[in-house]
């Protein structure tokens, strides 16, 4: 099995040490507007200090609600030039999703970099239907880890444990129905366990190409360590872009830097060497 790509989220304070955990970068596009040196990280210093380094570019849906405003997200594609991008999509609306997609893509033109089209839906076969569309028009498809759906579908004691196991079981069903393209890469966003990844990997779906979460850093924050590759039982109230000011300490870089490293143990199945060329 081809290696998953990760990347984590990181306060500004430590997205240089980032490089030596993060297989690629992950830009949630509102904060460029709002934070001078994470502006500065992706028009600047990254290129400079990873001139074949990878992007990928949020349209901030989970952090803002909506996804940002289209026009200014492209400006800063243009800017920033990603080498994937995810297209403007509407949470848990399918048909919505599909909608803005195609506008988005008719109105705008050169935005640089492939295009990610995020499944959306309340039910399952709005979700079908969305993947079917995102399957034959976008570069690469993204999968959320939160749906309100993954309640019903998913199992365990906890809303955490539920998101988790809906998304596998999303996964399966949509091989099982013989939906999943095979042929394009997928993307996971974020994350409600860690321990989740790890069926992935154990069940050979080959083609999830990467995912990102800010988990093993959120924890690292609140010097809590993972219980090995079995990952936390919980996480963190705050969000990464709540803190992304936060200055880290020795304890809580140590923390991060041993998460991080079991979260790409339970993604790829080994204690890998960090700081990939890609």
């Amino acid at each position: 099995m081809n290696r998953t790509l990760v990347s984590h989220e990181c306060p500004v304070t430590i997205l240089e040490e980032s490089l030596a955990f993060n297989d690629y970068q992950y830009c949630l596009v509102h904060l460029m507007e709002e934070q001078e040196k994470y502006r500065e990280w992706f028009t600047e210093r990254y290129r400079a200090l990873r001139p074949n380094g990878q992007i990928l570019l949020d349209n901030s849906i989970f952090e803002l609600g909506e996804s940002f405003d289209s026009e200014k997200y492209v400006e800063w594609a243009r800017i920033i030039k990603p080498n994937f991008y995810i297209v403007p999509d509407v949470l848990e609306d399918g048909y919505a999703t599909i909608h803005k997609y195609e506008t988005f893509m008719t109105n705008y033109d050169n935005v640089p970099g492939k295009a990610i089209g995020v499944v959306q839906g309340s039910c399952w076969q709005e979700v079908v239907d969305c993947y079917k569309f995102m399957s034959a028009w976008a570069d690469y498809i993204g999968i959320s880890f939160d749906f309100s759906m993954y309640d019903i579908t998913g199992t365990g004691r906890t809303r955490l444990e539920k998101c988790a196991s809906g998304r596998q079981q999303l996964v399966q069903r949509l091989i099982d129905e013989g939906h999943w393209n095979w042929d394009k890469p997928h993307h996971l966003l974020g994350c409600s366990l860690a321990r989740e990844f790890s069926w992935y990997r154990k069940n050979d779906i080959y083609n999830i190409r990467s995912v990102d979460t800010s988990n093993p850093v959120t924890v690292g924050i609140e010097e809590n360590y993972y219980n090995g590759d079995f990952g936390m039982d919980d996480k963190p109230k705050l969000k990464l872009f709540e803190q992304i000011e936060v200055e880290i300490n020795d304890d809580q870089l140590e923390a991060i830097n041993y998460n991080t490293r079991m979260f790409d143990y339970i993604v790829n199945g080994a204690l890998t060497k960090y700081n990939y060329e890609v």
